[in-house]
């Protein structure tokens, strides 16, 4: 196995997890069990994505892909004064 991120949070590394096992990676979250704990741990670097390492590589350009990936831009709808949107 093969440490590949370290997640800002347990949130993000399950996302990411998830994201990673929608393409066939699984993937293991080290430091999770830890944050109950968090009181008397230093608060950060407890977390780590690792992942088998034939997978490793295609992983991490996943996870580059990922975190460049930007928002779709919205239209507005147009506006229309005692109008309704359903």
């Amino acid at each position: 196995m093969q440490h590949i991120y370290l997640p800002a949070d347990l949130l993000e590394a399950q996302v990411l997890r998830a994201m990673l096992a929608s393409e066939n990676i699984a993937a293991h979250i080290g430091g999770e069990h830890l944050l109950g704990a968090i009181g008397e741990l230093p608060a950060a670097g407890l977390l780590v994505l690792s992942v088998s390492d034939e997978q490793a590589e295609r992983a991490r350009l996943l996870i580059a892909a990922y975190n460049a990936a930007q928002p779709l831009p919205v239209e507005e709808p147009p506006s229309c004064p005692g109008e309704l949107l359903c």
